[in-house]
């Protein structure tokens, strides 16, 4: 009886947490999504990618550039998967703006400080950089 007991205690449990999960994802779900991006700051994001990061970082953020090769330090290449989860999107927006060498990296790696006062067109570049993710 105890043993039955048991089971039937586990499966209302479960079937529980089961419906509690889909009630979270069904009320919460739609709401939790990021709203579509501005066009009009997409598209400075993606200039500002391609007219900078891609020099050093290559199109696809492998880190092969035109001017790699002349860097003394190579450029990340964004598709280190290991990087990708250790790294935070702070630290990735400090580094665009500040620079390497105001956090410790290569001081090769340009600050865009003009980019400061336009978030909005940062978190569309981490979400690029994002988007190498092996």
């Amino acid at each position: 009886m105890i043993t039955m007991m048991r089971t039937i205690l586990a499966s209302t449990a479960l079937l529980l947490l089961a419906g509690g999960g889909t009630l979270v994802t069904g009320c919460g779900g739609d709401a939790a999504k990021k709203p579509a991006a501005d066009p009009a700051v997409v598209a400075e994001a993606k200039q500002v990618w391609e007219s900078r990061c891609v020099t050093c970082h290559g199109p696809q953020g492998m880190g092969n550039g035109t001017n790699a090769k002349s860097l003394k330090t190579k450029p990340r290449s964004f598709k280190d998967g290991a990087w990708q989860k250790e790294t935070t999107d702070e630290r990735i927006k400090q580094v665009m703006i500040e620079g390497g060498g105001a956090v410790g990296l290569s001081v090769e790696m340009a600050a865009n400080p003009d980019l400061k006062d336009k978030p909005a067109v940062v978190d569309e570049l981490v979400a690029m950089v994002r988007s190498f993710a092996s």
